[in-house]
């Protein structure tokens, strides 16, 4: 089975809309999300997942030159920031997607379907 990340997008306007929501909104929202976390577990597609600190938090280390240079920020700047992710395995791409759906509705997020490359000695 191949395995696929599902990344959960954030934008500016994402972050303020979900820090406007009420209380009840927001825990109703974790609690579909924590069924989704539950449903790929009990159907053994579930590999990972994980929720990220808001990208103001990132710290960037740059290794590639004779000293190393580490940055307060991310990387890149841009208008979306990775904010979760799940990482699952199925058996095709259409599957993938259907999974993604799913995680979509339940954190109320646009979600990213990105295979894994291939391990070339598999």
């Amino acid at each position: 089975m191949s395995q696929y990340l599902l990344a959960v997008h954030h934008t500016p306007e994402d972050l303020a809309a979900l820090e406007a929501l009420p209380e009840e909104e927001l825990q109703a929202m974790f609690a579909a999300t924590g069924k989704f976390n539950e449903k790929l577990q009990a159907e053994s597609v579930w590999v990972f997942a994980g929720g990220l600190e808001n990208h103001v938090s990132t710290t960037t280390v740059d290794g590639t030159g004779a000293e190393t240079v580490i940055t307060d920020g991310p990387f890149v700047e841009s208008k979306e920031y990775l904010g979760g992710f799940w990482i699952i395995e199925a058996p095709d791409l259409d599957v993938a997607l259907r999974w993604a759906a799913e995680g979509s509705k339940a954190c109320g997020n646009r979600v990213e379907v990105r295979p894994f490359q291939e391990d070339p000695g598999a």
